[in-house]
């Protein structure tokens, strides 16, 4: 097999951590011998250990002489363990194949001097595009101080979240519902506005995937306005529960949900709103690397209108509703065409009678 399709190997693996190693990287990593995949490892829950230690221990002696396929370049710095270059070099691996490189200060080129220093052979770049897309969030936070926000759209054919009377259950069928739990489930944290949490009384957590670690479930309410009673309320110890809040927030409801289990976290306000770039970087500076924002629309216009939208999932239902529908976004204050924010199509899929779309933003 050609190195392309070891890294792709390790990219699968890799995968298995998203939404569950923060503020770790998800990284993959194959060992390979004389043609034969030896050891296996990708980063476990917590972030700890790393992926290329599970690989070492699965190889054993077989790692002396193999060929390591990872997916970001090895930590080269003493934490909570050795640094993997270190390990891999103690392993007798003879040669690296990394997809990127680390830009985290601590490693930034170093694990790769490591292993060349000790004889290795390097080699890097291998599936470089698909790893930066999988390292999005990690990347994000370490290079912008916030995490990757993907928005998700689940709408009519014409763009709309409910009918003029609110009905919203269900717009899309149950394959499409499950994807989105599939996908709460592959972030670190889940984000939505007072709004959706008013009207919605969502729980935010994954169902139905079997016994999963559940991302952070964040509320975004300047004033703490939520609902008391009911399924938010009632699953507060069903996952962690993150409530971001301005200065008018009440000390009583403050504390009330503080009482109840959830976190209070207070962000500055701008123009009347929670500061929309200080709510990602204040989720950064708690290890959030990937967040996935369930609306609703002004909120969701709001991350749009500040350029903070990093990826979007759009989910069409074959359903119309007509201009009397709610919308999906709320005011972007358009006024020309190559003001409107803009996203490069990744890739389509049908989820029985819906059709999802995943978009990147485009390039300026």
């Amino acid at each position: 097999m050609s190195d392309a399709a070891h890294m792709a190997h390790a990219l699968s693996l890799g995968r298995r951590g998203l939404g569950r190693v923060w503020p770790n990287p998800a990284v993959g990593c194959v060992l390979v011998r004389d043609g034969r995949i030896v050891g296996r490892g990708w980063t476990q829950p917590g972030g700890r250990p790393h992926a290329e230690t599970v690989a070492l221990a699965q190889a054993g002696d077989l790692a002396n002489g193999a060929t390591a396929y990872v997916t970001l370049e090895p930590c080269a710095h003493h934490g909570q363990t050795p640094p993997c270059a270190e390990a891999l070099v103690a392993a007798g691996v003879a040669r690296v194949v990394t997809a990127i490189e680390d830009p985290d200060p601590r490693v930034a080129g170093r694990g790769h001097a490591i292993l060349r220093e000790a004889g290795i052979d390097v080699a890097t770049g291998v599936l470089a595009e698909d790893a930066l897309r999988d390292q999005a969030g990690f990347l994000s936070r370490v290079l912008r101080a916030r995490p990757m926000l993907t928005l998700k759209l689940a709408t009519s054919l014409d763009g709309r979240i409910a009918t003029a009377s609110g009905e919203s259950r269900w717009i899309t069928g149950p394959d499409a519902r499950r994807a989105v739990h599939a996908m709460r489930m592959s972030h670190d944290a889940v984000l939505v506005g007072a709004g959706t949490a008013r009207a919605d009384d969502p729980r935010l957590t994954v169902r139905d995937m079997g016994a999963v670690r559940q991302p952070v479930r964040v509320i975004a309410a300047r004033k703490l306005d939520l609902p008391e009673y009911g399924a938010l309320a009632a699953s507060v110890t069903d996952g962690p529960l993150w409530l971001l809040h301005g200065s008018e927030a009440a000390p009583a409801r403050i504390e009330a949900w503080r009482a109840r289990g959830a976190e209070c976290i207070s962000v500055p306000v701008a123009s009347g709103f929670l500061d929309a770039g200080r709510t990602l970087h204040t989720l950064g500076e708690r290890g959030i690397t990937r967040v996935f924002c369930e609306g609703g629309g002004s909120y969701a216009a709001s991350l749009l209108g500040a350029g903070l939208v990093d990826r979007l999932v759009t989910i069409s239902a074959g359903v119309a509703l007509g201009a009397e529908g709610q919308p999906a976004l709320g005011a972007l204050g358009v006024d020309v065409l190559a003001e409107a924010p803009r996203f490069r199509l990744v890739r389509t899929r049908r989820l029985g009678g819906d059709v999802l779309a995943e978009w990147d933003l485009a390039a300026p």
